[in-house]
């Protein structure tokens, strides 16, 4: 193979064999529960990364089934979303996933910067009940409850929430072990058709684990619930901040006035 060969084939690894195709990544009756909480505003400040500001100390927990996607296939998502303001511009901070398939692990990770997991979340409903549930290995990490389909959601509130910006770090390390890549990007979901949106009681329970940390965002109260389902276009995304160009300008900052002195 040519080195200009590599080159035009290298836009995931493997090279010869990559884990996920080309975009863009369509997503077919994709259902979501999505429970907001309160928690408190020294556990987000402790996970919220600078230029990103805390908006109210709320997260979004989201249970997401994907039962049809283009390139990613079939498979089940759950994670926190913090809502964060970006010079003036307000949004969501994707701070955890965890999902079950192998293809959006290495595309979400390597394309966009999502700091996705393998595990196993679920998405079921039992009678008057919609149950999401997430085990890391052998572990329950979090449940869900909300109550099924009581009354129609603000549809103009949903389109609005989905169309908003999120922001991600995406860290690529250099083979010695040191940072190479670590931005701050942001992307959007695309051509959204709102299918049918609910709303209802619900319940979180997050449990502590080592590597699936979820319970360090306490739940404090339940703010909102919302279930719907949609067709959606995940846009790729524009790196908005270079983290190891911001640090170079700092140090240089810092001890040039040495060098002046000197």
């Amino acid at each position: 193979m040519e080195i200009a060969d590599v080159v035009k084939r290298a836009y995931a690894m493997p090279l010869t064999n990559p884990s996920f195709p080309p975009g863009p990544y369509r997503f077919f009756d994709r259902e979501y529960i999505i429970i907001t909480y309160r928690t408190t505003r020294e556990a987000l400040e402790a996970v919220v990364p600078a230029p990103l500001e805390i908006d109210e100390p709320l997260v979004k927990y989201e249970f997401i089934r994907m039962p049809d996607s283009t390139g990613f296939g079939d498979y089940t998502e759950t994670g926190q979303v913090i809502p964060v303001k970006y010079k003036g511009q307000h949004g969501g901070y994707v701070h955890s996933m965890y999902l079950d398939d192998d293809a959006p692990i290495a595309g979400g990770r390597e394309l966009w910067g999502f700091p996705k997991k393998l595990a196993n979340p679920k998405i079921v409903h039992e009678g008057e009940v919609i149950v999401g549930t997430l085990h890391y290995g052998s572990v329950l990490c979090a449940t869900g409850t909300m109550g099924y389909k009581h009354r129609e959601a603000d549809h103009d509130s949903v389109l609005a929430a989905l169309a908003a910006p999120n922001f991600l770090v995406k860290i690529i390390p250099h083979v010695d072990g040191a940072p190479r890549i670590c931005e701050l990007v942001r992307y959007y979901l695309t051509d959204i058709t709102l299918k049918e949106a609910w709303t209802a009681p619900a319940a979180l329970d997050l449990r502590p684990h080592v590597m699936a940390n979820v319970a360090k965002l306490p739940v404090l109260d339940i703010v909102s619930a919302v279930h719907f389902k949609a067709d959606l276009t995940l846009g790729l995304g524009e790196v908005v901040h270079d983290y190891l160009a911001d640090h170079s300008r700092l140090a240089t900052s810092i001890t040039q006035p040495e060098k002046i002195r000197a």
